[in-house]
């Protein structure tokens, strides 16, 4: 049952992922209550999904096993950046609802896209992850909002600016744009940790009841029960 949980997370967390690169040339305003307009990449929606996902791993597998979903979420992607390269690539039909030219202007930045977004997830995640556990060493296990908002709130903003200042280096997006944009998903990705929160707590409540877990504990996926048959 634990492994299962486990392989479900890690599926959520890559697909989350994989998605955030494949979508974010199509930006969206989002009046928030009148407070304030966010302009934001439609990537970004699922982005945030990451780190409750790693947050949840971490509290209840421990922090080896959330580096290991990390990793296996680099690779993902960019095995699906050579597939969309070699989709790219191949000619399409004269009768091909989607032509060679629209292909490539939805999915022709995907490999800028997705080379951005790794260097930013790379610094984002694993500070998190650091973050999440240094918090949890220090209030002893204590005070999981704090770490889950603290570590992800930091990240967040690690992740923004590189991978913001990396498309406007590589002039997917104009320089003039950075400082808003910088703002406004920064901002967006504080508000989501926030209301995360809860289903974070929930989460954590309902694997911990469902594995046995008490207090501070970590289900250790390593430890494998070896028996015997008698011949």
């Amino acid at each position: 049952m634990a492994q299962r949980i486990y392989l479900i997370l890690a599926a959520l967390f890559i697909c989350s992922l994989v998605v955030s690169n494949l979508i974010f040339k199509k930006f969206f305003s989002w009046d928030f209550f009148g407070i304030y307009t966010f302009e934001i990449s439609v990537g970004i929606l699922p982005y945030p999904i990451t780190f409750l996902i790693t947050d949840i791993i971490s509290e209840v597998y421990g922090k080896k096993k959330a580096n290991q979903v990390v990793t296996a979420g680099i690779f993902a992607s960019f095995f699906s950046l050579l597939i969309v390269y070699v989709a790219d690539h191949v000619p399409a039909t004269a009768w091909s609802p989607t032509d060679d030219a629209l292909f490539s202007e939805v999915f022709g930045a995907t490999v800028i896209a997705v080379f951005a977004s790794m260097m930013a997830y790379l610094f984002a995640q694993y500070i998190d992850i650091q973050i999440f556990h240094f918090w949890k060493r220090l209030t002893k296990g204590r005070h999981l909002w704090l770490r889950n908002n603290f570590s992800t709130f930091l990240s967040q903003f690690v992740d923004t600016f590189t991978v913001l200042f990396l498309l406007c280096s590589f002039g997917e997006i104009e320089w003039e744009l950075f400082g808003a944009l910088l703002l406004s998903g920064f901002l967006f990705k504080i508000l989501v940790a926030a209301i995360d929160t809860p289903f974070l707590y929930a989460s954590v409540y309902a694997l911990r009841a469902k594995l046995g877990l008490k207090g501070a504990e970590e289900y250790d996926l390593d430890l494998v029960e070896i028996t015997t048959t008698p011949n």
